[in-house]
């Protein structure tokens, strides 16, 4: 086999990255005892994901046709032939140990220098779950298909009770309890967020008519604040992947979730992770935190010197200096930017944002500015790009936000080790 594939073929360099992963944390989870059937070699498994995932192949059946077909699929699964089922079940079973390995492809692409930490670019993506638009449901619709799902498995039970059924388990009812568990988890998610607003409103009244009780003033009535406050009788919640958001992509409306990524010049990601957030303005210290903990935990040393990103970061509390161990930040002003209130001659007021408005503006239209936002577009952007349209990873496969933060853990890991196999093969 070794004659298959020429010698600077992306399959051998996966090999070659498995030797030097450490594949304990797959081999604990199995039996020693010798019950049960054997195993494949979590090396085969590990390999035939990685190459899937940097060949944009994602889906279980199709690598498994692949393993059959595709020379270079055979040759990493040793000429055997994993069923779909089994390879589905191994993402699943070792989601945690898979993402894990993004931290070793930041490990190996510092080992040949690709990890330079001078300037970081920051941005945001959304990405699809498994889940579609379509299944969003109001509380009150929710409140009504849970109220007519347990009355219909109640009069069921009555039915079997006079007249048992042959079969135990119908195939009326199959998947019954799982639907049942998805509906509650998204009752209860919209149930609690509105108690939340609601609770915010009664401690804003409360602390209000205190404030004029201890002046010598009667309490009165207050309005909700729409923002945070206001019942949302609109909310909607997903029945098929409850964790799931519906936020706002460019070509509409997105069931899914927010991917975040930072990477190098050298477009080598450093930090991912999702969030279930629909704007970008609160990630900024999250990723800051996560770069941090990413490089320290690759065993890399420096820190990022300079940070740039989009309007979609912008926020005051960004750029005050209230982020400590904050790099220098290169943040487009946004235009929804606050100003201050307009005098009653139609000029505007000071405000304090004035000046780290002013600051910023400076600061961008300089050279050095100008530098590191084209660099922006020059690295994330093609970051994202590589991945959802060249490997076509618009949608996570599995449901659930910790599903979700594993799978994009390891797309990144795909991305870094591309990179360093191409940084390694190309000419002199």
């Amino acid at each position: 086999m070794a004659d298959w594939l020429p010698e600077d073929h992306l399959a051998w360099f996966v090999i070659d990255v498995v030797d030097q992963i450490d594949l304990d944390r797959f081999r604990r989870v199995y039996r020693a005892d010798g019950h049960g059937r054997p195993a494949y070699d979590p090396a085969v498994m590990v390999a035939l994901l990685l190459y899937a995932y940097c060949s944009g192949v994602r889906s279980s059946r199709v690598i498994e046709r692949r393993c059959v077909e595709d020379v270079a699929f055979r040759v990493l699964a040793g000429n055997l032939c994993p069923d779909h089922v089994t390879i589905a079940r191994f993402r699943s079973r070792h989601a945690d140990a898979l993402a894990e390995v993004f931290i070793d492809s930041l490990r190996l692409c510092a080992e040949v220098g690709l990890v330079r930490l001078g300037v970081v670019a920051l941005d945001g993506t959304k990405i699809g779950s498994d889940a579609s638009v379509d299944a969003n449901r109001t509380l009150v619709e929710l409140t009504k298909t849970v109220s007519e799902m347990l009355a219909e498995a109640e009069a069921t039970d009555l039915a079997e009770d006079e007249d048992p059924p042959a079969d135990p388990t119908p195939k009326q009812l199959a998947g019954r309890a799982e639907r049942l568990d998805r509906l509650n988890a998204a009752k209860d998610r919209l149930e609690t967020k509105a108690a939340e607003r609601a609770h915010r409103f009664e401690e804003r009244t409360r602390a209000s008519n205190e404030t004029r009780a201890a002046k010598g003033l009667a309490p009165r009535e207050f309005r909700p604040r729409p923002r945070s406050e206001a019942p949302q009788p609109n909310a909607v919640a997903n029945v098929t992947d409850p964790e799931s958001r519906l936020l706002r992509g460019r070509g509409g409306p997105v069931q899914g979730y927010n991917a975040q990524a930072a990477c190098t010049a050298d477009q080598v990601i450093v930090a991912a992770e999702v969030t279930q957030a629909a704007n970008d303005v609160e990630q900024l210290a999250p990723m800051l935190a996560a770069t941090n903990t990413t490089l320290a935990e690759a065993g890399i040393a420096a820190r990022p010197e300079t940070l740039v990103a989009d309007a979609g970061y912008w926020r005051i509390e960004n750029v005050n200096g209230s982020i400590p161990n904050a790099p220098e930040l290169f943040i487009a002003v946004a235009k929804h930017a606050r100003r201050g209130k307009p005098r009653k001659d139609g000029s505007p007021s000071a405000s304090t944002s004035d000046v780290f408005v002013a600051a910023m503006k400076a600061k961008l239209k300089s050279d050095r500015g100008g530098d590191m936002m084209r660099m922006r577009r020059t690295t994330i952007e093609p970051v994202f790009g590589h991945i959802k349209d060249v490997r076509g990873a618009r949608r996570f496969s599995r449901r659930g936000l910790d599903a979700a933060q594993a799978e994009w853990q390891l797309l990144c890991a795909a991305h870094n080790l591309t990179k360093l196999w191409r940084f390694q093969t190309r000419p002199a």
